[in-house]
């Protein structure tokens, strides 16, 4: 064999491998990166919120009376949704039944966290997770949204249950691998659920405003 096509053809096989590889779903560089945002931020966006407001957590007000807020939360007199330009960010934080919780605006806002979607295997996706400036010992869960449905369902993050809820370490952060049943779209977003009963609650987010908070979103860009 002439040894100058054999090494073409060497080079060629080699060549069409190494593509082969490079396209295998699931490789790091095929990741999705984002940032969460405050799910504050996010709603009183997406809603159009004549004052920035935080639907999920709120302040002392004497001359508020009993409503339900703008995400259909109802709250007890004497207290309204915190609203995140004006309020001082010292100002103590309550549940919608005027419970207190364990942070100020100012702690709650500081939440952050960055996200990495990979597909994988089967349709699924590989979701690394890491966050910053949680509640120190908090309990948390990661939800999926579904923004194709109406009104917006919830399922979590891993389709089960199971192995989507956590502990924040004592400082604050916290670092986790999730595997999602399908690879999310722009109609997704992983949403963190802050949960001020200290109770994971599988399947469910827990009662809205009450036991479970909305605190960080990442939606997946289009």
């Amino acid at each position: 064999m002439n040894t100058a096509n054999y090494a073409c053809r060497s080079f060629g096989a080699v060549l069409t491998l190494a593509l082969a590889v490079i396209s295998l779903p699931g490789r790091a560089d095929d990741a999705v990166h984002l940032d969460f945002m405050t799910h504050a931020s996010f709603f009183s966006a997406e809603t159009h919120q004549p004052k920035p407001l935080d639907p999920h957590v709120f302040v002392a007000d004497a001359s508020a009376a009993a409503a339900v807020g703008p995400q259909n939360i109802q709250h007890v007199a004497g207290i309204r949704p915190a609203l995140i330009d004006q309020d001082p960010k010292s100002a103590a934080l309550v549940n919608a039944k005027g419970e207190a919780l364990e942070f100020n605006l100012g702690g709650w806002l500081a939440a952050k966290g960055t996200v990495a979607i990979t597909p994988s295997g089967g349709g699924k996706a590989e979701i690394l997770i890491q966050f910053s400036h949680l509640q120190p010992g908090g309990h948390y869960s990661l939800f999926e949204n579904h923004f194709d449905q109406k009104p917006i369902g919830f399922t979590p993050l891993d389709g089960m249950g199971k192995t989507n809820d956590f502990v924040a370490g004592a400082d604050g952060t916290a670092k986790l691998t999730v595997t999602a049943p399908h690879m999310l779209t722009h109609d997704n977003a992983v949403l963190l659920v802050y949960h001020s009963d200290r109770t994971a609650h599988g399947e469910q987010r827990g009662e809205i405003g009450v036991n479970a908070h909305h605190q960080l979103i990442a939606r997946i860009p289009q």
